[in-house]
């Protein structure tokens, strides 16, 4: 079988299917790590816990109920909170924690985004105006 011919059945497998999403990829690299913490442990329960935990992201893969799916990956996101772009793309994530510093509103508490290493900044609140220093 040529391996055109075998990515192509495979495309057609997946057609109409979930496909990878962000609680799939964290339940599987969730499930790597509990791998390489039982190599050290040798606890039978933490095998099983990792089987599950690839068994139901390949569930999420697979499945065609894309409206639930997505909903429940919209949900995982949400409870992530500002560890969200560390799931999403840590390397990112990092290069943003570099090189910027993030600062509150004294008045209305936005979070707004100042290079690093400018000494003192007047920053200006998008969403209320209010003007505030800001040490980057």
């Amino acid at each position: 079988m040529a391996s055109g011919d075998w990515q192509r059945k495979v495309v057609e497998w997946l057609r109409g299917r979930q496909g990878p999403d962000d609680l799939a990829v964290f339940s599987m690299n969730l499930a790597i790590v509990v791998v390489v913490v039982n190599l050290f442990a040798r606890v039978s329960w933490l095998g099983w816990i990792a089987l599950a935990l690839i068994v139901y992201s390949m569930f999420r893969i697979q499945s065609k109920n894309l409206g639930s799916r997505s909903r429940e990956n919209e949900a995982f996101l949400k409870a992530l909170g500002p560890a969200r772009p560390w799931v999403q793309n840590p390397r990112a994530a990092m290069a943003e924690l570099r090189t910027y510093k993030h600062a509150r509103c004294s008045s209305c508490k936005q979070k707004v985004r100042v290079p690093r290493g400018k000494g003192r900044l007047r920053v200006t609140c998008p969403k209320c105006g209010t003007k505030f220093e800001v040490k980057s």
